[in-house]
């Protein structure tokens, strides 16, 4: 087999590994991440491109304990919080996290039927919101699981997108080189609720659920009989892919808006569609078009994760029938949970809330859970009882509790200046 050969079956065999993670990865850059960074880069220049260094070790750390519950146990989270914990522990995750994921489904959808109104002025905003919920719904309920994902994949390229456009934009590569390098403080309060909004955004409880509930479906569909060191092996490429992936769009956007945004004195940005505006006579059409069209990729990747993840929790917790590859006859509940959240979503259309406030109250609820969250997860991967010969490395022990330290801090901040 010459060299060439070779390196075609390697990447091959790569893009074979590639799922879960990176769909959770790809859907944590979702409508309402955007704003995030966009503010970021806007309201600060590239003063907050070190924390991608930071989140992304943190973010593999979890994503991985999570990965690896799925795989061994071949259940979600909130199962094993069910059969091994104090139900109590997952009624109140649920009570937490139920309403962030709502309001970050609604949040996305807005966004969506915005930035679409922008390209088809014509159509109002809230026609394309409706438009766009009712093909998800009908995505997720028509095709199996198989499908989804491969769907799911696919629209991970739309990621690409803004990685392109920091090329189109002169940016200063020295100053970018050097502020992703040493880390910027400043001591005002914008400052450190951007750090907290991008540490809620990039380490999102919601992701933690649908992690190990679909390495459980992917063990399940390929009939895995045990986990072994290749399959390990095999999860964590794809989990720190798919998180290397994520930061690197984070990074990206916040060197476009930073580069554009911020030199053209453009400093608070409130919406998706605001950025796009600011973006156009700035950078050309060609630019505002492709941020346009990632945030529409984006938000058809995040939805379906966010509505599936409650959806699974749900199921799991009652122990209903569920799951993606099920026909709604099948599993009523797990579905009806899913057009349920999606329809709450699409009301926040018409309900007065903006975009932003929904992000806010999302964060505040993000942050609130993820701390608790990250200690069960860590507790969990020690669990022989749970995990047999699978528990965490100490590697993976340091970096966990590295990450509840920071989003500890980071809710603590969180709750202080919001309620100060």
């Amino acid at each position: 087999m010459n060299k060439k050969t070779t390196r075609e079956s390697g990447i091959k065999r790569f893009l074979k590994i590639l799922g879960p993670g990176l769909i959770t990865g790809a859907s944590d850059d979702d409508p309402s991440g955007i704003i995030t960074y966009t503010q970021a880069g806007a309201g600060f220049k590239f003063a907050t491109l070190w924390t991608a260094l930071i989140t992304f070790p943190l973010m593999a750390a979890i994503q991985g304990m999570c990965a690896r519950i799925g795989m061994v146990t071949e259940e979600g989270l909130s199962g094993i919080l069910r059969k091994h914990y104090p139900r109590v522990i997952l009624y109140i995750m649920m009570l937490f996290s139920f309403p962030a994921i709502l309001l970050n489904i609604g949040a996305d959808i807005q966004g969506m039927g915005a930035v679409a109104n922008l390209l088809l002025p014509r159509v109002p905003a809230w026609a394309f919101s409706i438009i766009f919920t009712g093909a998800l719904l009908f995505v997720i309920i028509k095709y199996p699981y198989g499908k989804i994902t491969r769907i799911l994949k696919w629209l991970c390229i739309t990621l690409f997108l803004y990685m392109i456009v920091p090329f189109m934009v002169h940016a200063d590569w020295k100053d970018i080189g050097r502020h992703t390098l040493i880390p910027t403080f400043h001591a005002d309060k914008e400052y450190l609720l951007i750090l907290v909004a991008i540490l809620g955004t990039t380490i999102s409880p919601y992701l933690f659920f649908w992690q190990a509930t679909m390495e459980a479906e992917d063990m399940k569909h390929e009939k895995k009989v045990m986990v072994n060191k290749r399959i390990l092996s095999d999860m964590t490429t794809d989990v720190n892919t798919g998180m290397l992936f994520s930061n690197l769009v984070m990074f990206f956007m916040i060197v476009t808006t930073g580069a554009v945004l911020y030199k053209a004195g453009v400093r608070d940005i409130t919406s998706i569609d605001q950025a796009a505006k600011a973006l156009e006579p700035l950078t050309g059409k060609l630019t505002y078009i492709l941020f346009s069209l990632g945030v529409l990729g984006t938000g058809f990747l995040a939805i379906p994760v966010l509505a599936g993840s409650m959806s699974y929790v749900l199921a799991e917790a009652f122990n209903w029938q569920q799951g993606l590859d099920k026909k709604f006859q099948q599993a009523k509940g797990f579905y009806i949970s899913i057009i349920i959240a999606l329809l709450v979503g699409l009301l926040l259309e018409f309900s007065g809330i903006s975009p932003v406030h929904a992000l806010l109250y999302t964060a505040v609820l993000y942050g609130l859970t993820a701390p608790v969250m990250i200690v069960i997860i860590i507790h969990i991967c020690n669990n022989k009882k749970i995990m047999g010969k699978h528990t965490n490395t100490t590697l993976s022990n340091v970096l966990g509790v590295l990450t509840f330290i920071l989003m500890l801090v980071s809710a603590v901040a969180l709750v202080y200046y919001q309620f100060k």
